[in-house]
């Protein structure tokens, strides 16, 4: 899925007043922590996460390797934090013009 710029702007304005709901460190990507976030862009659609100052990736690799294997959309990378986003098939929240 490709967002247009319009999208992009409009989710990253959602995204200004999210909290973060994932935050990576030392470790290793792992199947558990791809399976949560791909359940939280089900849940919510749009998500912000933090790659910790312990990390081994930055924020821009972490966000590129979770979109790849959730099926996600980079929205957004800024210092640590980054925003996904994927649209629910079943019951789609949120509205891209």
């Amino acid at each position: 899925m490709e967002l247009t710029s319009k999208q992009r702007a409009h989710l990253r304005g959602l995204a200004q007043n999210l909290e973060v709901v994932a935050q990576f460190g030392k470790k290793e990507l792992s199947p558990e922590q791809i399976t949560m976030i791909d359940l939280l862009l089900t849940k919510r659609e749009l998500i912000k996460c933090a790659a910790l100052e312990t990390s081994p990736y930055t924020a821009a690799e972490l966000a590129a390797a979770l979109a790849e294997q959730t099926g996600a959309v980079v929205v957004h990378t800024i210092g640590r934090k980054f925003v996904l986003f994927r649209r629910n098939r079943k019951k789609p929240v949120i509205q891209l013009g």
